[in-house]
């Protein structure tokens, strides 16, 4: 069989044995192109180059390790889930860790969006509605809340600016 000449570890990614349930964390090299003009009116590119780390849940696994094997990686990010799918052998990804293992049931975790989805939504539901205003709309019915008396300026209770609004 040739040797085939590749700047990917193809042995220890393969020996991995990424599955489903499984925590990973993927760090990609990003090369992002910046154009601009420099002080000679030419235009210029400039080749910026960056590692990006993506850790979450492996979801789905395809074609186990074979040249056109991928992995699906769910993660929430700012409350948003997010999911990429990965190509075993890139040479994008600089390096593949498996943080964690879990035993699952099931060879697609697809399930799992639906259910973060239902979790948020409990989360709302059990949240109260607060009606809280920003410092600079208290201000202003501050100043009206407190009374002169006999110069000297009483500020009203908590309590009682609640009942004075609700009523």
């Amino acid at each position: 069989m040739p040797k085939v000449i590749t700047p990917v570890n193809t042995e220890g990614r393969a020996k991995l044995g990424i599955r489903p349930g499984d925590t990973v964390r993927v760090v990609q090299n990003i090369v992002e192109l910046k154009k601009g003009r420099g002080t000679d009116k030419k235009e210029k590119t400039i080749k910026n180059a960056r590692k990006q780390v993506f850790e979450g849940l492996v979801l789905s696994t395809k074609h186990g390790a074979e040249a056109g094997a991928s992995f699906t990686v769910r993660a929430t990010l700012s409350g948003v889930g997010v999911e990429k799918t990965f190509p075993l052998y890139s040479p994008v990804i600089d390096s593949i860790e498996i943080v964690k293992r879990s035993n699952v049931r099931r060879a697609k975790l697809y399930f799992i969006r639906e259910k973060a989805a239902k979790e948020v939504r409990r989360q709302l539901r059990g949240a109260r509605m607060m009606h809280l205003k920003s410092d600079e709309t208290l201000a202003p019915a501050d100043a009206a809340a407190e009374t002169e008396t006999d110069g000297i300026s009483e500020a009203v209770p908590p309590a009682a600016e609640a009942e004075t609004v609700a009523a």
